[in-house]
């Protein structure tokens, strides 16, 4: 008898309830959520639970075991801390949508079965576009329009695929796939999308920098580390996924170069650090899923304090572009350093998270021989140390004195930092602590003297770089464009065509529809044999040569002006049968179409 409830439920249904809660109730209950949830993670048995019967599918809504366990513990982990900042909301909408956002991401990741996952993964689609919505300017309505289009597009791709596997398998099982047949390339496009790999990933860089200071915390915990669960799940091996996730990352970083808003910059990084992950998935090596698991899940808690330091910058100064911040560190050094230790952990420094996690897929790719792809992934490691761990900080609380006091946030943020913070050291020095949890037999030991020298060379290098090019590496006061622009100059131009000659054409085929053909249905019924011999002799006029034209015209001019005149129903028998005779040889034509 199965004594618990699938934790994802207990965030949905529980989204209910919290509009019906005021003050420190409503505070109190947002963290019993992932308490209680919690506690039912820990009291799981593994295996598949919650088994229904669907017209005739299987449908199964959690399926336990190590995989789905740690990016269960570690979504919980998030959904705690992220209530822990946004607390201080009085708009119950977004705690709704945070909720309801957090349980279906829960919920695809103990789904087991295709269907089950579908509906959790538009769930999740749609409540996070809310948490977009919710800052209520012009530029996140519009960014939230397109998320949630683009987001509308990959689920149909991930539907189309899931009926046409059904439809070849029988089965709405979801397990490892082989990547062969239009269903498996549906699929994997409708991940990808969600795990933001280019040309699909300009989504994410457009949409959280304008999302909510609270809603961009969940919203960088959530949406592409799920796809990273459902990538090893589904597509392990994958070798496509090697240079996709090898490209992503550097990619990633090539953009953040010209990000000038805080968040933008950081949304950037969250596509270079899925990039590791994914080529981890198309490696599909023990260490290099290890890896990928280890790293998404230190991944959430030090991007979570990321976004949580930018996001407190933006709500004590109302600003967030570098070019407008400096000399904060005066009046925020709680801030700074509590950002720090999430920029250290991203950039990979020993005793912080990222050291632990990251070099793991680092290593799976030189123990395979991935020389490539191994020198991708550690130039792109550099490369975040640069913007994440120097730039944003650099020119938002130290460079130019912008003259902005602001004071420290309100103290749920920095207890939610703080506690995010204590988790990336943590891990960074004791990562057995994650290393314990991971779902694949292999060892790795991080802390060895190679690969200390290596990273250090490493980001010390780049440190001396970033001050000896100071200058060169300052934020610009522009907005820089990604594959973005095609869609939104696609998107003109097809409105532009649908206004402008689908329009015209449209009322042309109204006006002949509508208008000609009816009326001249109308002067023929009044006289048929007339109308006949009308368009008899009128066709007679173009066959003649000149001699004739002049008597013809004159006599389609008398028919025309007698028209409709009498109508004689006593016509020749001839003329009859003929007449009879080409209509019943139309009906057996278009039969014969019809039918053929």
């Amino acid at each position: 008898m199965i004594n618990w409830m699938p934790p994802g439920l207990i965030f949905i249904l529980g989204a209910f309830l919290i509009p019906l809660l005021k003050g420190r109730m409503q505070q109190a209950y947002l963290l019993l959520l992932p308490v209680l949830a919690g506690f039912i993670l820990l009291n799981m048995p593994e295996g598949a639970g919650y088994v229904m019967n669907f017209l005739g599918y299987e449908l199964v809504l959690a399926r336990v075991d190590k995989l789905s366990m740690i990016f269960g513990y570690v979504f919980v982990i998030a959904a705690f801390i992220g209530f822990t900042y946004s607390i201080h909301l009085k708009e119950y909408g977004q705690h709704i949508a945070a909720s309801l956002y957090i349980g279906s991401s829960l919920g695809v990741v103990f789904a087991g079965d295709f269907i089950t996952l579908f509906i959790f993964w538009e769930i999740m689609a749609i409540s996070s576009t809310y948490l977009i919505w919710s800052r209520k300017t012009k530029a996140s309505q519009d960014a939230g329009f397109r998320y949630l289009l683009v987001h509308i597009a990959g689920g149909l791709s991930l539907l189309i695929g899931i009926i046409i596997n059904v439809a070849e398998t029988g089965s709405t099982a979801f397990n490892l796939m082989e990547l062969s047949g239009l269903a498996s390339y549906l699929i994997l496009i409708g991940f990808l999308l969600n795990a933001a790999v280019p040309p699909f990933s300009a989504w994410l860089s457009d949409a959280y920098p304008e999302a909510t200071i609270t809603g961009a915390v969940f919203l960088s915990a959530f949406t592409t580390k799920t796809a990273v669960y459902v990538l090893i799940r589904g597509f392990a091996g994958t070798e496509i996924l090697i240079w996709m996730g090898a490209i992503m990352a550097f990619y990633g970083v090539i953009f953040a170069v010209l990000a000038n808003d805080i968040r933008r910059l950081l949304a950037y990084h969250i596509i270079s650090q899925v990039g590791y992950m994914v080529a981890g998935v198309g490696i599909g090596t023990a260490l290099a899923l290890n890896g990928s698991s280890a790293h998404a899940f230190a991944h959430i808690l030090y991007k979570g304090l990321l976004f949580m330091g930018a996001g407190a910058v933006l709500h004590m100064t109302g600003k967030s572009k570098l070019t407008e911040l400096g000399g904060l560190y005066k009046t925020m050094p709680i801030t700074l350093t509590l950002y720090m230790i999430g920029g250290l952990s991203i950039s990979a420094f020993p005793l912080f998270s990222g050291f632990v996690s990251k070099s793991m897929i680092v290593t799976a790719a030189a123990e395979n021989h991935l020389t490539i792809i191994w020198l991708i992934l550690s130039v792109s490691s550099a490369g975040t140390f640069l913007h994440t761990g120097l730039k944003l900080p650099w020119f938002t609380f130290f460079g130019k004195d912008s003259g902005i006091r602001a004071k420290e946030p309100p103290i749920n943020m920095l207890i939610a930092m703080g506690i995010a913070a204590f988790l990336c050291t943590l891990i960074g020095i004791y990562p057995d602590a994650l290393y314990n949890l991971l779902p694949f037999d292999a060892t790795y030991a991080p802390y060895t003297a190679e690969h200390i020298v290596w990273t250090l060379q490493i980001l010390l290098f780049t440190g001396l770089g970033f001050f000896l090019l100071l200058k060169q590496l300052g934020g610009e006061p522009y907005i820089s464009m990604d594959t973005d622009w095609f869609y939104r100059k696609g998107a003109r131009a097809f409105m532009w065509f649908i206004n402008n000659p689908m329009v015209r054409l449209s009322s042309k085929v109204n006006n002949v529809v509508f208008d000609i053909i009816p009326s001249s249905l109308i002067w023929a019924v009044k006289n048929p044999y007339a109308v006949m011999r009308i368009a008899s002799d009128t066709v007679l006029l173009q066959l003649s040569g000149p001699d004739k034209r002049t008597e013809i015209q004159q006599r389609i001019k008398k028919e025309k002006d007698m028209y409709p005149g009498t109508i004689n129903i006593y016509r020749p028998v001839g003329l009859t049968v003929l007449l009879i005779t080409l209509f019943l040889m139309a009906y057996l034509l278009v039969y014969y179409l019809k039918s053929g």
